[in-house]
């Protein structure tokens, strides 16, 4: 047994394993700071919220450069899941402040990270949709409700399959209950 190329073999999965949990704690962290940007965002909280989404992207920025010649790094689960939470927090708070979506420009997102997270927010839009409903804000009910549809309308344009077709399928059936509660509401006046 070669000693010598067994010893390099040991040392670059040991330097691995020491980057990989730095990723998952930091991930972690942002994943954490993402998720109460949209706990914020039901609450109407919205500096919060920002606040949150900036320390989020904070963390991946950080990130992105300490690892930007290990990219390898950047594939990890808890990586691409907190990544995953923050483009939801990110383009959900898009659409409460502005009304619209758009991409997001702060550090570079894989296209399957991308589209996994904006599959998460027709789930949202029905929770802020409810709340709208309950009280008695109409007209947010159907912004989140035509958001809904004009998402469901750019992810159907995509052959989604595996993780992604399970995620859309899961939008689509939040955009069907947020048709509901429009119905609903509409029959209230």
């Amino acid at each position: 047994m070669n000693k010598v190329f067994m010893g390099k073999i040991r040392k670059e999965l040991h330097s691995y394993q020491l980057k990989r949990r730095e990723i998952i704690r930091e991930s972690g962290d942002a994943l954490h700071y993402a998720k109460r940007a949209i706990f914020s965002m039901h609450r109407d909280d919205m500096n919060e919220a920002e606040t949150k989404i900036k320390e989020a992207e904070a963390i991946f920025k950080k990130l992105n450069i300490k690892f930007k010649t290990d990219k390898k790094i950047l594939y990890e689960g808890s990586y691409k899941a907190a990544v995953e939470e923050y483009v939801e927090a990110s383009i959900f708070y898009q659409f409460i402040t502005t009304g619209k979506i758009s991409n997001i420009k702060s550090f570079a997102i894989d296209s399957d990270i991308y589209l996994a997270g904006l599959c998460d927010v027709p789930g949202e839009l029905y929770r802020y949709a409810i709340k709208s409903a309950t009280e008695r804000n109409d007209e947010m009910v159907k912004k989140c409700s035509k958001m809904a549809s004009d998402i469901i309308g750019e992810l159907i344009e995509f052959d989604l399959t595996s993780y992604l077709r399970t995620k859309f399928d899961q939008a689509k059936q939040a955009n069907q209950k947020l048709e509901h509660v429009v119905y609903e509401v509409s029959l209230i006046k």
